[in-house]
């Protein structure tokens, strides 16, 4: 009995922490996902990073851009689940066996703030880093990343 109890609360667990059918990429959804990551960062959108890049994230928190991010591993575990069902298997302008690790990075992201905007929120102390989108993007948090 205590098996299928076990069983039965691990199947509780899984399915608590897949998103519902229809999750938009570009927002976060998932509680655990926005209070963990928020405390440090905006939570990233899923969309942002194929899933095998997220995947990666989550297995090396303890060095997570030079900061110990670990969790608990039930919190670990749901936010990876979240990440890898809302994210894309593919990302375009991606090898297929890249596993880019920061937005920034992504040539989509150079394309659209190039290098004028770059320096310009680096030189900005409000903003800081190209990392910290609500910095210029007030929606970002919302999904809302267009500001025209």
């Amino acid at each position: 009995m205590k098996k299928l109890t076990t069983l039965v609360s691990a199947a509780a667990l899984t399915v608590a922490s897949l998103p519902a059918l229809g999750a938009s990429p570009w927002m976060v959804e998932n509680n655990t996902t926005k209070s963990e990551c928020s405390d440090c960062h905006m939570a990233y959108a899923p969309g942002f990073l194929p899933e095998r890049s997220w995947l990666a994230i989550m297995n090396n928190l303890s060095d997570h851009f030079g900061e110990d991010a670990s969790l608990g591993d039930a919190a670990r575990q749901e936010i990876s689940n979240y990440l890898v069902a809302v994210a894309p298997k593919e990302l375009r302008g991606v090898s297929s066996i890249a596993v880019p690790l920061r937005i920034t990075d992504l040539r989509w992201f150079r394309g659209e703030h190039g290098s004028r905007l770059r320096n310009r929120a680096e030189n900005n102390p409000n903003i800081g880093t190209m990392s910290n989108c609500t910095g210029c993007h007030r929606g970002a948090e919302r999904g809302f990343f267009d500001d025209d």
